[in-house]
């Protein structure tokens, strides 16, 4: 997602190809874990070095979460905790964001079941 030359444009749509193309060609659990969890994790790279101001950007990076914490969730329970651990350093850094991103995160991390600070797996 971060472009060699900061002066192109950020390019969301060729990161949600590949794992896109990812899925349909191997699809396994844990890659597609690993790939959505990556993403989130890069766009806050991004961002703090280079603001922003595309409201489908950051409906994005919400949309990218929500498919995190459904890929994470479906592995195995001993295999979630290190990347519900990284979703949650994630979290914690959406409310330096705005545009809603922080209340959405918390809403999708409540919806799943998972507790306020907490990133083990719900049971």
């Amino acid at each position: 997602m971060n472009p060699a030359d900061d002066r192109k444009p950020v390019s969301v749509s060729k990161a949600k190809k590949a794992i896109s193309d990812y899925k349909k060609a191997l699809g396994q659990p844990e890659g597609l874990a690993e790939l959505t969890v990556f993403y989130c994790e890069e766009t806050f790279n991004l961002l703090t070095w280079r603001g922003v101001e595309d409201e489908s950007f950051y409906d994005a990076l919400v949309r990218m979460f929500e498919q995190a914490l459904k890929y994470v969730l479906a592995l195995p329970q001993g295999q979630q905790v290190p990347y519900l651990g990284r979703l949650e350093q994630v979290r914690d850094q959406s409310p330096n964001v705005g545009w809603g991103v922080a209340e959405d995160f918390d809403q999708l991390w409540a919806d799943v079941g998972l507790a306020e600070g907490a990133s083990t797996p719900p049971v």
